[in-house]
């Protein structure tokens, strides 16, 4: 399925930019933001592929939870990386995880 795909893959890279944050501006919140949201992702993408649509719609809360909070950042600041690509990111996977949901039941 597409859909947990794109939760797996998101989860990774909100893992990855978590590090990437505490790498470079040493922030501990971003660290444990990252790797907990991005360990979650990625838990709601194996119960996805499982069939269990409540990992989609978890999937969807932390996605929205996330889009709104870096669409927040980037209209103060307006910088590409990391708020609009991330908030873009969550957009595109509350998308196609809610359209798999509605399409698949």
């Amino acid at each position: 399925m597409f859909s947990t795909i794109v939760v797996m893959g998101y989860g990774v890279f909100t893992m990855v930019g978590g590090v990437i944050g505490f790498v470079k501006a040493k922030s501990v919140a971003s660290l444990v933001a990252g790797v907990g949201c991005g360990l979650a992702l990625i838990a709601c993408a194996l119960g996805m592929q499982q069939g269990n649509r409540v990992s989609a719609m978890a999937a969807i809360a932390i996605a929205v939870l996330l889009g709104a909070r870096f669409f927040m950042t980037w209209r103060h600041r307006h910088r590409l990386m990391p708020d609009f690509l991330m908030g873009l990111l969550s957009a595109i996977t509350v998308l196609l995880v809610g359209l798999s949901l509605v399409f698949q039941g």
